[in-house]
Order: C-alpha cells, then sequence, then structure tokens
C-alpha cells in the first residue's frame, strides 16, 4: 500500500521563492546584456526562415519573462502582449525594459505569502501547479531562449558577452585581487 505524499511545506515555499528569485536576479543582468548586444541595424537578423528576428527573440525572452512573473504575483496567467506602440524600438530599450518590468515583477512575487506560493495556478490548462514552481519554469524558458539569442550575434557582427564565465569577445579575468583576499 502507498503511503500518501505530503505536499511541499510553507517553509519550503518560502525557500524555494527565494533561492529562484536570487539565481533569477543574477540571470537579469546577463540577459540583459546579451539583448543589449543587438545590433539595432541589424536586428531583423534571424539563421532560418523558421527562427525568430533577434527583435522578435529579445521582445519574446523579455515580455514572457515579465508575464511569467506577473502570473505568479497576480496567481493567474494572462499572458497578453503589450500593443506594438508601447514595445520598446531599440535593443538598449528593450533591456531597460526587460530590467525595470522584471524588478517590478519580482517584487510582487516576492509579496506573497507562503499560502499564496502554493496555491495551485493553472497555466494555460497545460499545467495546474503550485505558483512558486512556475520560478523554476520560467528560469528554464529565459535560459534557453537566452542562449539561442546569443548565437545570433556574432553572425550579426557583434559580441557575445560572458554568460557562464568567459567568452571568445569577453574573456574571463577571474578574480581580481581585491574579490580574492
Amino acid at each position: 500500500m502507498a503511503t500518501p505524499q505530503q505536499g511541499p511545506s510553507p517553509e519550503f515555499a518560502l525557500a524555494y521563492r527565494e533561492t529562484l528569485l536570487q539565481g533569477f536576479e543574477n540571470e537579469i543582468q546577463i540577459t540583459k546584456r546579451v539583448i543589449a548586444a543587438i545590433p539595432d541595424a541589424k536586428s531583423d537578423y534571424k539563421p532560418d526562415a523558421h527562427a525568430r528576428t533577434a527583435a522578435e527573440l529579445a521582445w519574446h525572452i523579455a515580455n514572457t519573462d515579465v508575464q511569467f512573473l506577473d502570473g505568479i504575483g497576480d496567481l493567474e496567467f494572462k499572458m497578453e502582449n503589450p500593443d506594438a506602440e508601447n514595445k520598446p524600438k531599440t535593443s538598449a530599450d528593450v533591456a531597460s525594459w526587460y530590467e525595470q518590468n522584471c524588478a517590478r515583477a519580482i517584487a510582487k512575487v516576492r509579496g506573497l505569502n507562503a499560502e499564496q506560493l502554493l496555491t495551485p495556478v493553472n497555466f494555460m490548462g497545460a499545467f495546474n501547479l503550485p505558483a512558486v514552481f512556475y520560478l523554476g519554469f520560467l528560469n528554464n524558458h529565459s535560459i534557453h531562449h537566452r542562449g539561442e539569442l546569443a548565437t545570433y550575434l556574432r553572425p550579426m557582427g557583434s559580441k557575445c558577452p560572458s554568460i557562464y564565465g568567459g567568452s571568445y569577445d569577453e574573456p574571463w579575468q577571474g578574480a581580481s585581487a581585491e574579490t580574492a583576499a
């Protein structure tokens, strides 16, 4: 006979949220740099006829990350796109919009109590998970598309920033004497 499984505890939900949000806040800084590296004159680049353009992919990352965070914070996924006239036009504007709106939405998620974090939330009929578990999905989705966008940069004539250590274009410098001490 199977023993009943206990769900996540309130303490787990709070700790899990904080762990994933701290990690995601680090990822935002990297993602912002990858988006900002898109040359605006070549933002229509796409490696294949079936791929998104660099501008479309950058907006998909920025907008979807914010929508995921808002959906978690609201305990309801709407996944609506802002109208075209309110969408940022340049890579720098997308990166800035991304950082500002992620900070706002993260504050909303941090404002949830443990009971809210454990509330099951329907995601477009595909999942019905406790709200806090969508933070892992958010992180994976963002990193996946950021990697995709990073592969566009050199063919567009840009440089690939350091992501998890150095890149050819931005070699790792190692720990400075100040941080090593």
